[in-house]
């Protein structure tokens, strides 16, 4: 079995004396993991930081194998180290998915979002934004998206303040009624008619993240890296608020 193409790294880890496992994610294969012989070295392990782009081709016996990875540096993706919030950024991005997908199972349109977000953690652009969007699209590419477009109950677009817990549909404030207690706020970040910023909408995709990927689907908690980030974001947030 062979497989030849451009992925970005998304974990690494020592085998053996000078060997690491790699995963990568790429468009046409999705996650991908495989052995590089000297990936150890000084020299290589700077080439296979997480969220560097490669050219990769990957050979194994039969396609259950782990395989082994011939590795060539494509473009290095520096501003991914230059900061801890540009760290945890990546680490958040990389755990989760390495955590969330199952390998070669490809996902084209999150494996685009996912190169986009990294372009933009590593140009040191504001990407707190972009890093929910991010979020959102792993939740619908993974069937657990919201719907934010409009009320659940009076079909109204207009007036959106809440998101039910069990179908992550949008709820307006009329809507609501008596239920508006039970209720998850929307911030306006996401559309809601009310207040919220990136802290209250990192916390309702991680209402969703927890209840639908980490209980329903993985039967795991949600990697810590990400819980790192939003704190992070949030103290930002605060400062410069």
């Amino acid at each position: 079995m062979e497989w030849q193409g451009e992925a970005s790294v998304m974990t690494q880890r020592r085998h053996g004396e000078n060997a690491v496992i790699l995963t990568v994610l790429s468009r046409d294969a999705g996650l991908v993991s495989g052995l590089v012989p000297g990936g150890a070295s000084s020299k290589r392990a700077a080439m296979l930081q997480p969220g560097n782009r490669l050219s990769l081709r990957w050979r194994a016996r039969i396609e259950e194998h782990l395989g082994t990875f011939t590795v060539e540096p494509l473009r290095a993706r520096p501003g991914l180290m230059d900061s801890a919030d540009a760290l945890a950024g990546t680490n958040a991005v990389t755990s989760l998915l390495t955590y969330a997908l199952p390998e070669r199972d490809p996902h084209p349109a999150l494996a685009d979002a996912t190169e986009a977000l990294l372009d933009r953690i590593d140009a040191g652009q504001g990407w707190a934004e972009s890093y929910l969007k991010w979020e959102m699209h792993l939740l619908d590419e993974l069937g657990f998206g919201l719907d934010l477009s409009s009320c659940a109950v009076t079909g109204a677009r207009q007036g959106l303040a809440y998101v039910s817990p069990r179908s992550g549909r949008a709820v307006s404030a009329a809507g609501a009624g008596d239920w508006a207690p039970r209720l998850l706020p929307l911030p306006a970040l996401l559309g809601g008619c009310g207040n919220g910023g990136i802290a209250d909408a990192l916390r309702l995709t991680g209402h969703f993240l927890q209840t639908r990927l980490a209980e329903f689907h993985a039967g795991k908690p949600l990697p810590p890296a990400r819980a790192r980030l939003v704190a992070r974001l949030t103290a930002s947030e605060v400062r410069h608020g």
